[in-house]
């Protein structure tokens, strides 16, 4: 398919039709990565990285837990 780089503002921009758009799980506000590759633009989406509780709860060790902090004398009606 042919299109045109066209400005918009001081960039440039090119449309991505609704079907390659599709194709590549994009949309409107979709995060991508620009890159270029032997001269060639390159647009790859960023997907989203998921965590789980159980991943990150695993992670934790002796050697990285930190310990309590004092957050002081309470201010209002906070319950410690």
């Amino acid at each position: 398919m042919e299109t045109r780089i066209q400005k918009w503002g001081n960039s440039l921009a090119v449309r991505i039709p609704q079907v390659f758009a599709a194709e590549a799980g994009l949309s409107q506000d979709s995060p991508v990565e620009l890159s270029l590759e032997n001269g060639r633009l390159v647009i790859k989406p960023i997907q989203a990285t998921h965590y789980r509780l159980e991943d990150l709860l695993a992670g934790i060790t002796a050697d990285n837990l930190h310990e309590e902090v004092a957050a002081g004398k309470r201010l209002g009606n906070e319950v410690w």
